[in-house]
């Protein structure tokens, strides 16, 4: 029989307030309860389905990719630090949860932060980009599902502002119970999500 079992990186009891008529801050705390862990420190084809008599669901550890802990933003042309610094983002809790159903793993990721504006003032609107990444570590490891997403955060002349963003649409094949103790969700700030695309060459 299949162990089902959620598996969360906070304490607290889950709330039973609809999604609909939540805020995404309200969703983070009914989804994962009243608080959550603090932030730790710290692309390939996917795996077939396990068959469900080897599937034992676990919920990976949510971990910060390194160098994507935090995200600052400088004056054009000008490097983020000092007086030229406008603004910085940080990590400050995650959550997760997982679910497995027809062979498949779905879950839910939190993430909690703040932006605080620097000297130079940070614009009225920051975009904040974060990657969440689902991988299997090893010799090589292998990329299981990756997606950006971005929250928008108003800021005020308090300059602190915290940010909430909650990932649910994270669906990735479950692994076979010997490899699931190999997966990560690793997240961070990805700037490089907030460029667009270089326009597509004209075929001559």
């Amino acid at each position: 029989m299949l162990r089902a079992a959620v598996a969360l990186s906070i304490c607290g009891s889950l709330l039973a307030t609809p999604a609909a008529a939540q805020s995404i801050t309200d969703r983070f705390k009914s989804l994962f309860g009243g608080s959550s862990e603090p932030a730790p420190s710290g692309a390939a084809s996917a795996p077939a389905p396990a068959s469900e008599a080897e599937v034992e669901l676990t919920c990976p550890e949510v971990s910060i990719r390194p160098g994507a802990s935090t995200y600052a933003v400088g004056l054009p042309g000008k490097p983020a630090s000092g007086n030229d610094l406008r603004f910085q983002a940080t990590i400050g809790r995650t959550a997760r949860e997982c679910n497995l159903g027809d062979g498949m793993v779905k879950a839910k990721i939190g993430i909690q932060g703040r932006v605080i504006a620097g000297p130079a003032g940070a614009p009225g609107n920051v975009d904040v980009p974060l990657r969440v990444a689902v991988v299997q570590e090893g010799v090589q490891p292998k990329t299981i599902f990756t997606k950006l997403y971005q929250t928008r955060v108003t800021m005020t002349a308090d300059g602190n502002e915290p940010f909430t963003l909650v990932a649910e649409d994270i669906v990735y094949p479950a692994p076979s119970a010997a490899a699931g103790d190999a997966y990560v969700f690793y997240i961070g700030f990805d700037p490089q999500g907030l460029k667009p695309e270089p326009p597509a060459r004209k075929r001559k």
